[in-house]
């Protein structure tokens, strides 16, 4: 089966069902939303408006006809990452009611700590399980993703952890060059890094994960390339190396 992760950027402007209906008419499973979050701030206002928003991505999910959504949880510079930490684990609880009537499950994506500033104050496959276990709800999960996660020393133990509370939802794989020359768009092709992402991939297996293996890659790089052709490095590097 062929999947897709659609990206709430590229809806806009078009009829969402219609939308959904014509990626499954050219064979393609939605496979989520991408992205929800950005919980924390210091202003009250602007964090209701995040909250409003992510009810807005769960309708849009709802109407594309896909059951998740991934949540990159943000964080404010400006306060502590304990208090957006807290944040986060309110905005997503308060979205526990709209998730559930439209069936669409939360992934928490722990970001790598580089992030920790302003995208994600979520930075380890632990937290992601602590907050998930703590909100206690079917609908709330964790996304897996080798470029945030790899180098943690419990990745092993903490994916066993996901997956023995049902709460292992996605899983994401590119590869990490070396050296990286940008901290978001310089992600590399599975086989071009130092990830053993045949390894972590067996270990998400052997958790019981048995859904759609996502080829994430931003890269400046890539994207300036022949799409075609770039889609064509990605099959090769998947069978390769993944």
């Amino acid at each position: 089966m062929k999947g897709i992760t659609v990206w709430r950027d590229a809806l806009a402007g078009r009829k969402i069902r219609e939308t959904g209906d014509m990626l499954r008419d050219n064979g393609l499973s939605i496979v989520s939303l991408c992205r929800g979050g950005f919980f924390p701030g210091t202003n009250k206002v602007k964090r209701k408006a995040a909250i409003d928003d992510n009810r807005k991505a769960i309708e849009e999910a709802f109407e594309l006809g896909t059951d998740k959504i991934v949540l990159v949880c943000g964080a404010d510079p400006s306060q502590s990452l304990k208090e957006s930490r807290k944040q986060i684990f309110e905005g997503i609880s308060s979205l526990l009611t709209d998730a559930k009537a439209a069936g669409v499950k939360l992934a928490i994506e722990p970001l790598h700590p580089m992030y920790a500033d302003t995208r994600s104050a979520i930075n380890t496959i632990g937290q992601a399980n602590d907050m998930a276990e703590s909100i206690d709800s079917k609908y709330v999960g964790v996304a897996v993703d080798v470029y945030h996660l790899w180098w943690d020393p419990d990745l092993k133990k903490e994916i066993m952890r996901c997956g023995k509370n049902n709460k292992l939802f996605a899983f994401h794989i590119c590869d990490w060059k070396s050296p990286t020359v940008d901290m978001l768009n310089d992600r590399g092709l599975m086989g071009e890094g130092c990830i053993p992402i045949r390894k972590i991939r067996s270990w998400v297996e052997e958790a019981g994960f048995k859904g759609f293996i996502e080829v994430e890659i931003f890269s400046n790089i890539y994207w300036q390339q022949d799409q075609s052709e770039f889609l064509k490095k990605v099959v090769s590097a998947f069978k390769d190396h993944a």
